[in-house]
């Protein structure tokens, strides 16, 4: 799909979402507007395997029914329908009966059915309960279709449903059925819902260029950048997922058989849902990642919480955006927590370090974590200072980038990537100061497909570059007390132009010649003319 196309569905779909929103914000809308998608992908995806599995078999409608074809293989076959779900399972990993697909759903609108929101409340429960293998308990959970922001009346209701369907359908059946399609225009989706609703957006989108620059590092050979891309992950972390785009791209840059297995976590539960649905529209199949609801800082996930070093899940890539300079309550107890104890807690006022050293325990030997930080773990003294200078006397880390100011939904201030390794090979941090290379747009500044491949270029070859990238010894920055502020090493600041004073004073004379000649020119016009001549 090109990047015009998706723009036009992109559109389409956002000034559908603009039309009918009416009482409700964005947030709450966003989440229905996006389940109806994630309803019509299962569906399209169900409904194409399926016509290859029946084969001839597969019903073509008289000219006057609407229903779909699956509906009526299911009441002219009764007696094989288990014997075709049981197939499903093996070839799609789920199974919808023909009542909630999406073509029937939207006939349904079309005809401004009054069961409608039933049917759809049932079919919701359905996906969650028996779709899937797994169970998705609570995939739907934030949408509220009993909500009196749809309608005051259950009738009322119905008929809001009606409208949005209906619009959703016409508006995406001039586009393509590519699956793929669908999971770009989701991701296009919660984008803008993310740029319209400002601050809170933080908490479930990292933009993409961002989001690329750090699935890029991770899929690069740890020891040996240069050498190019691993071949496979067995295993990728994001203990902040958010809506999993992050994750996502991760499995982008290695294609869909490149990682064993996604893992991801995530506190709010809206977000949680949202990533959920994210994976499983871009075709991660529901064996293929785990995605946990609980609070990373206090490790309430039972896979990461095994007290057996020997059992301890490990991790070829740790990614992470987490919400910057997050107020916690760090306890005794914390303090004896595995994830803490070599390195002592981060301080109340800014979990930074502590979800950084969540993902670094779990770090394998042969891994790389890229997380997201906001500058201050860079310099701030105290307990930061105490473990930003053990991580750096242990040698783990490797690359300090610099972003650009306002690149984010949520936040102005300018943020930076640290890049850590278990096992380093160079006795040096590459510092990158990427702060002034961007796009400015209206409302954020963005980064070009350039400036990503700069910073990416940088950082596989370890590239200095004056003003932009510059390999610091470890000596240097214990004498800095190991401060990591990367205008000590990488200053953009150009030089200013030293100025020849002998060759400003030889123009100065010149041009006094060149004025007494002028004047005198002048003053003879003048006498000609008989005016009186200038002094």
């Amino acid at each position: 799909m090109t990047k015009e196309q998706l723009n036009q569905l992109g559109k389409t779909l956002w000034d559908i979402a603009d039309q009918l929103r009416g009482a409700m914000n964005a947030d709450d809308f966003r989440d229905y507007m996006l389940s109806f998608l994630f309803l019509r992908y299962l569906s399209d995806n169900y409904e194409q395997a399926a016509k290859k599995e029946l084969g001839r078999d597969y019903p073509k409608p008289e000219k006057d029914d609407r229903r779909a074809p699956l509906a009526i293989w299911y009441q002219n076959n009764p007696a094989d329908i288990a014997d075709f779900e049981k197939q499903m399972r093996l070839k799609t990993h789920y199974v919808i009966e023909p009542a909630f697909l999406w073509s029937s759903v939207a006939e349904m609108a079309r005809t401004q059915h009054t069961d409608l929101l039933d049917t759809l409340w049932k079919g919701f429960k359905y996906i969650e309960e028996k779709s899937f293998n797994s169970t998705f308990q609570g995939l739907f959970s934030e949408i509220n279709l009993h909500s009196e922001k749809l309608g005051k009346k259950p009738a009322d209701r119905n008929a809001k449903l009606c409208a949005i369907i209906q619009k959703i359908a016409e508006g995406i059946s001039q586009f393509s059925t590519d699956t793929d399609i669908l999971g770009d225009a989701y991701e296009y989706l919660i984008g803008q819902f993310a740029a319209g609703s400002g601050k809170k957006a933080g908490e479930f989108y990292t933009p993409q260029p961002i989001s690329q620059i750090l699935s890029e590092i991770v899929t690069l050979d740890s020891q040996e950048p240069a050498t190019g891309k691993k071949k496979k992950i067995k295993q990728v972390l994001d203990f902040a997922c958010g809506s999993g785009s992050l994750l996502l791209n991760v499995r982008k840059q290695l294609g869909p058989h490149g990682i064993g297995k996604i893992y991801g976590q995530e506190k709010n539960i809206t977000t949680y849902n949202l990533a959920r649905m994210n994976m499983l529209l871009h075709g991660v199949k529901d064996t293929e990642f785990e995605i946990h609801h609980g609070d990373t800082l206090e490790n309430d996930w039972d896979i990461l919480n095994e007290m057996n070093p020997a059992k301890k899940m490990q991790f070829d890539a740790v990614v992470a955006n987490p919400p910057f300079s997050l107020r916690w309550s760090p306890t005794e107890a914390l303090g004896e927590d595995f994830r803490f104890k070599n390195y002592g807690l981060a301080p109340k006022s800014a979990a930074d370090f502590a979800f950084l050293l969540h993902g670094f325990h779990f770090l394998s030997d042969d891994g790389v974590m890229a997380i997201i930080l906001p500058h201050g773990v860079l310099f701030r003294g105290g307990a930061e200072e105490r473990i930003r200078t053990k991580l750096l006397k242990d040698g783990h880390i490797d690359t300090v980038i610099g972003l650009p100011a306002n690149l984010f939904f949520s936040t102005g201030i300018p943020v930076c990537i640290l890049v850590l390794k278990r096992c380093k090979k160079s006795d040096d941090v590459l510092f990158i100061n990427a702060a002034e290379h961007f796009e400015k747009g209206k409302r954020q500044n963005y980064l070009e497909d350039e400036h990503i491949a700069k910073i990416i270029d940088c950082y596989q070859f370890r590239k200095e570059e004056e003003r932009y990238a510059r390999r610091v010894p470890m000596d240097e920055i214990k004498k800095n007390d190991y401060n990591l502020n990367i205008s000590r090493y990488v200053s953009t600041a150009k030089p200013e132009e030293k100025i020849d004073l002998a060759k400003v004073h030889n123009s100065l004379v010149d041009l006094e010649g060149e004025i007494k000649l002028a004047t005198k020119k002048h003053n003879k016009f003048l006498k000609e003319l008989g005016l009186p001549v200038l002094p």
